[in-house]
């Protein structure tokens, strides 16, 4: 069986799919995913399917139940990569990808997440009550 690499860049995991996805690959992906993105703390997942020629129902399940176990474990999904084709297809197959922020590239993938990890940072600041001090 073929495994996906998963490469640590920071704080994000990059998954390159070159290979098709055959069940047992996908299960393994998620497995290992999730295990990675555990031991590393990572925030961020990109999921690159440039390579990909044609994304059916399965692949794009697959994509979507990766991004909620990421979401679980505390990490924002990109997939980036999508060949016009490709979501041309997901659309007709009325799959939303929910839970998945799409961008052109894995740079444009990087940004978002990079914002979306500020936008969190600045809410969180935001939500902690403010602390009066008193003077002795």
């Amino acid at each position: 069986m073929e495994r996906v690499p998963i490469l640590k860049i920071g704080d994000i995991l990059l998954v390159s799919i070159q290979v098709d996805m055959s069940d047992q690959t996908a299960v393994q992906l998620q497995e290992d995913l999730a295990e990675r993105i555990v031991a590393t703390g990572c925030h961020g997942v990109i999921i690159d399917i440039t390579a990909l020629d044609i994304v059916d129902s399965f692949v794009g399940r697959m994509l979507s139940t990766i991004a909620s176990i990421s979401k679980v474990l505390d990490a924002e999904t990109v997939v980036v990569g999508m060949r016009p084709a490709v979501a041309i297809t997901l659309v007709e197959l009325g799959l939303s990808l929910n839970g998945i922020r799409t961008a052109l590239n894995v740079e444009r993938g990087m940004e978002l997440i990079a914002a979306a990890r500020a936008e969190e940072h600045e809410l969180a600041f935001d939500d902690e009550p403010d602390v009066e001090t008193t003077a002795s």
